[in-house]
């Protein structure tokens, strides 16, 4: 049997990201997909429309209902969009020790738009993060998650994906994809090694919707497969490098 992967996160109608995007990129992976649906989002590619978030109680009911059904491999997690839903999020979440856990931090839509009221910021970082195996935040989320501005180079990433590193999760990749030069530079920093990896590769002149939701779905694609954590780090990354290769022509 092919592994499975539980995603939890909202829908996005036009397709570029979100739950469809997850879906994809794990079927890509050859990897089974269970879903918890957290929100309904109309979206284009220049902004979101409308939302509709799904009761923290129905998410408690979806997740209880995966998760009943064992089998699950590993856990995905995106767009949480409330405070209530972070906390059923957590009451409900299993061990990162027993099930890999990632985290894609998700507060603004590309397209424009919040996709996290600014109550739930604090629970995120204070009671969801410690729970999990990594979080990936691009340099404008993890500037948010630390209360700084975003880093401008590798230096400074490296500083703050070590700093993110002390909210407590096991490891942390700081995405360079929105920064500038040649190079698109991931920083990952585990509490297992003090040194922190390197992923380095082109910068693709490309725009492309739903680069987060693909590279954090195929990071938990490759844990739920049993790859360790830097290869399943590299091998994310190779996989978006080449879905914005093939966008770009």
């Amino acid at each position: 049997m092919p592994p499975t992967v539980l995603v939890i996160g909202g829908s996005d109608s036009s397709g570029g990201a979100g739950l469809v995007r997850d879906v994809q990129v794990l079927t890509q992976f050859e990897v089974r997909t269970r879903c918890v649906v957290t929100a309904v989002t109309a979206q284009t590619d220049q902004k979101v429309a409308a939302i509709q978030y799904t009761s923290p109680e129905v998410v408690r009911q979806q997740m209880w209902a995966a998760l009943n059904g064992g089998g699950i491999d590993a856990v995905k997690i995106g767009m949480l969009g409330t405070r209530a839903t972070i906390e059923a999020v957590v009451e409900t979440l299993p061990s990162a020790d027993e099930i890999p856990i990632v985290l894609d931090p998700v507060f603004a839509s590309s397209s424009g738009g919040t996709l996290l009221e600014e109550s739930g910021l604090g629970v995120l970082r204070d009671r969801l993060i410690p729970l999990v195996t990594i979080v990936t935040p691009n340099l404008l989320e993890g500037a948010i998650l630390l209360r700084d501005d975003p880093a401008t180079d590798v230096p400074m990433m490296i500083g703050q994906a070590q700093r993110l590193l002390c909210l407590g999760s096991r490891a942390v990749l700081l995405k360079g994809g929105h920064a500038t030069g040649v190079e698109a530079v991931d920083v990952l920093s585990t509490a297992a090694n003090l040194a922190p990896v390197l992923f380095r590769g082109p910068r693709v002149n490309s725009v492309l919707r739903g680069t987060g939701c693909a590279l954090s779905s195929a990071i938990a694609a490759s844990l739920a497969a049993g790859v360790p954590l830097a290869a399943a780090c590299e091998r994310a990354k190779g996989h978006v490098l080449r879905t914005l290769q093939r966008a770009a022509g």
